[in-house]
């Protein structure tokens, strides 16, 4: 058997990603327990570890429930506060799973956070796979709660550098909002157009967006596409002055995201 991703569907637009095989499983930032438990059982699954990108409690409110029933040792980001954590991680560290096929390495990526870490590597299919937590976000990037925006450049450059065909598991179905917005940003792309239809569709047919790819990303992912001129522009425009450096356009794009409606 193959490895198998899911997302599970937790409170509004979270997914808790589920990686699992031959009867194993590994969880990613379970912010509620119930749907984990309900997916465990109902594939008689054995929760091997669970890992956390960060401290907010939409990703780490099921980590006790789930610990104490399951004995899963916790994987998380060192210097941030969580509920449980036997295994602290940051970049350069790898943790390995084999019973599901998994081997990830771990990049530091702040700016959401002061402390998120970011999982990336390989399933047993060979297929390359990232989990991003609330850093990136498909046609979009997290809120910076405790970074700045230097910080949440420089981590969304170690995400863009990854494999073209690495899967996006990010934590939200945030995608048609952050599509909403990219077409204003880019009217005329192409790729954007036709992700806007596509991801609408899925959606229109209860499914989810997700996971995405680096590939589309760079395609049509504002917050990755600084250094594009249509990009750098519609930015400048929108702040009503010139924007000399990335870090300025990123900022720009970051403020006008937060507040398009």
């Amino acid at each position: 058997m193959t490895t198998e991703l899911i997302p599970v569907p937790a409170f509004a637009d979270n997914y808790i990603w589920l990686v699992c095989k031959d009867g194993h499983a590994v969880v990613v930032d379970p912010g509620q327990a119930a749907p984990i438990e309900a997916v465990l059982k109902q594939r008689q699954l054995v929760l091997d570890a669970i890992l956390l990108t960060h401290h907010h409690a939409d990703h780490v409110g099921g980590v006790l429930a789930l610990q104490q029933r399951t004995g899963a040792p916790v994987y998380g980001p060192a210097s941030e506060r969580l509920p449980a954590c036997d295994h602290r991680l940051q970049e350069g560290d790898t943790v390995q799973f084999p019973n599901v096929g998994l081997q990830l390495g771990i990049l530091d990526v702040p700016g959401h956070t002061a402390g998120h870490i970011a999982y990336h590597g390989t399933l047993s299919t060979g297929k390359p796979v990232l989990f991003c937590g609330d850093t990136l976000f498909a046609a979009g990037c997290g809120r910076l709660f405790e970074g700045t925006p230097a910080q949440m450049l420089d981590s969304l450059g170690k995400l863009r550098a990854l494999p073209a065909n690495t899967l996006v598991c990010c934590a939200h179905e945030y995608t048609l909002a952050n599509l909403r917005w990219a077409l204003q940003v880019e009217p005329g792309n192409l790729v954007l157009q036709q992700r806007w239809e596509a991801d609408s569709q899925l959606r229109s047919d209860g499914m989810p967006t997700l996971p995405s790819n680096i590939a589309l990303e760079l395609d049509t992912n504002p917050f990755l596409r600084v250094s594009q001129t249509s990009v750098a522009k519609a930015a400048a425009s929108y702040a009503g002055t010139g924007l000399e450096t990335p870090v300025d356009i990123f900022a720009c794009l970051r403020e006008w995201k937060n507040n398009f409606k």
